[in-house]
C-alpha cells in the first residue's frame, strides 16, 4: 500500500528547503561584500605603492624618465622587451597615453614600473593592446580586481576637462579608474557595480557623493540623479546623489588625484 507524505513531513521538507535557499543567498551576499571590500583594499594598496615609488625614484611610475637605467631598455615605443625591460616616460608629471595601439604608453608602464620595483605583484607588458591606445587587459598590461571582471587603470585628465555624457566636469589629475573591462578596447571603466555598492565604497573612503571629493562616479547619467547631458554643470555635480534604489549594474569609479 502506498503511503502519502503527512503535512508534518511536508512542512519539514519545506523548512529544510527554505534553510538551504537562505544559506545560499546569505553566502552569495557574504561573497559580494568581500569583493566590495577588496576594491577599497586594492585602491589603498596601489596608491601606497605609487607614493612609495615616487619617494624612492623621485618620479611617478610610468612617467619616470630614467626607468631604463634601472630595468633595461627595449626598442621603444613599439617592441616588447624581455624580463623587466621597459621604456622611459617623458617626466612631465602626468600619465600620458600611448602613441598608438601595440605600443608602450604611460598608463601601462605605470603598472610595469611598479612591478619592476617590487611594489605590486604580477608582471605587465607596459604596452597598449591591439584595439586602441586605451586597450587594457587584466593581468596582461593592467591589474585584475578580485571583483568579477573588473580591473584598474592609471589615467590623467586635464584640469580644463569640461565633462561629457559619462564623466563629471572634475579636475581628475593623475588618477585610478576602477571598472569592468571594455569590449573592443578601453580603460577599465565599464559598469561593474550597482549604485548602492558605489555609494558604499564612496562612503567608506570619501563623502558618499558621486560628483565631489576623492571618488567620482563614472557613467553619471545611469549611476546618479544628475540631470544634464554633456558639459555637466557645477550644480548637477555638487548636488548629485547615487541612485541607490537602482539594482542595475551601471557604475564604475574614478579615484581622483591619487598619486
Amino acid at each position: 500500500m502506498q503511503r502519502a507524505f503527512s503535512l508534518v513531513e511536508l512542512s519539514i521538507v519545506l523548512v529544510i528547503l527554505g534553510l538551504l535557499v537562505g544559506g545560499v543567498l546569505a553566502g552569495q551576499s557574504l561573497i559580494r561584500a568581500a569583493e566590495l571590500r577588496s576594491v577599497t583594499t586594492e585602491f589603498h594598496k596601489y596608491q601606497a605603492a605609487a607614493n612609495i615609488f615616487r619617494d624612492k625614484y623621485f618620479s611617478i611610475p610610468g612617467d619616470m624618465a630614467n626607468a631604463t637605467a634601472f630595468w633595461g631598455a627595449t626598442a621603444c615605443p613599439a617592441s616588447a622587451g624581455t624580463g623587466t625591460q621597459t621604456c622611459n616616460g617623458d617626466g612631465d608629471g602626468t600619465i600620458d597615453n600611448a602613441p598608438a595601439a601595440n605600443q608602450y604608453g604611460e598608463p601601462f608602464t605605470f603598472w610595469q614600473h611598479l612591478a619592476n620595483a617590487g611594489l605590486i605583484e604580477g608582471g605587465y607588458t607596459g604596452i597598449a593592446g591591439s584595439a586602441n591606445i586605451f586597450d587594457s587587459s587584466a593581468t596582461i598590461n593592467s591589474p585584475k580586481s578580485k571583483l568579477g571582471n573588473s580591473g584598474w587603470s592609471a589615467f590623467w585628465l586635464t584640469s580644463s576637462f569640461s565633462g561629457n555624457g559619462n564623466e563629471f566636469a572634475v579636475d581628475y589629475g593623475n588618477h585610478f579608474r576602477f571598472g569592468a573591462e571594455i569590449s573592443g578596447g578601453g580603460l577599465f571603466y565599464g559598469s561593474s557595480i550597482k549604485p548602492d555598492e558605489a555609494w558604499n565604497i564612496d562612503s567608506k573612503i570619501d563623502d558618499g557623493k558621486p560628483g565631489t571629493g576623492k571618488i567620482i562616479a563614472y557613467n553619471w547619467d545611469g549611476c546618479t540623479d544628475a540631470a544634464s547631458h554633456g558639459g555637466v554643470t557645477v550644480s548637477d555635480r555638487t548636488g548629485a546623489s547615487y541612485l541607490i534604489s537602482d539594482i542595475s549594474v551601471v557604475c564604475s569609479l574614478a579615484f581622483v588625484k591619487s598619486y
